[in-house]
């Protein structure tokens, strides 16, 4: 029997494959517990619609991408903080304080669980380098300047 998976099934398949296994198989486990539907020709047709869309909107998010990362890439954002004595910083400077400061210096709009910071925390005075993961494969760098206040 031809099915069509809706979801990933270990040592099967990925969702939307369309994979052929045992009718007891699809019967008894894989339609009930709606891990996939019979692949009948409408059922193909509406596959390859999805299919189609899907391919579509990847595209153009693929594409939105790419333009922000020409934007952003090697920009350098400038952050202003308090300082210690020996230079290092009271706190740290966080992901959110990154994305706020590219908004303002450079009205690109980041959400800062995409962006990445060399040694995770920012604790001193000096240029650093954050990476930004704007889509699946797709990564900036950005660099920030911490000065003191």
């Amino acid at each position: 029997m031809e099915i069509i998976l809706l979801e990933d099934v270990t040592n099967l398949g990925y969702k939307d494959d369309i994979v052929n296994v045992k009718n007891g198989y699809a019967n008894n486990y894989l339609l009930p517990q709606g891990k996939a539907i019979i692949a009948t020709a409408s059922n193909r047709k509406v596959h390859a619609e999805n299919m189609r869309q899907r391919a579509r909107k990847e595209e153009n998010f693929r594409k939105e991408a790419e333009t922000l990362k020409a934007a952003v890439n090697e920009k350098t954002v400038r952050l202003v903080a308090k300082v210690g004595e020996n230079g290092h910083l009271f706190g740290s400077i966080t992901s959110d304080q990154i994305a706020e400061a590219l908004k303002e210096q450079h009205n690109y709009d980041v959400d800062r669980k995409k962006i990445v910071v060399d040694g995770a925390k920012l604790k001193e005075v000096g240029t650093h380098t954050a990476q930004i993961n704007i889509y699946k494969e797709i990564k900036a760098q950005i660099n920030i300047e911490v000065v003191a206040e």
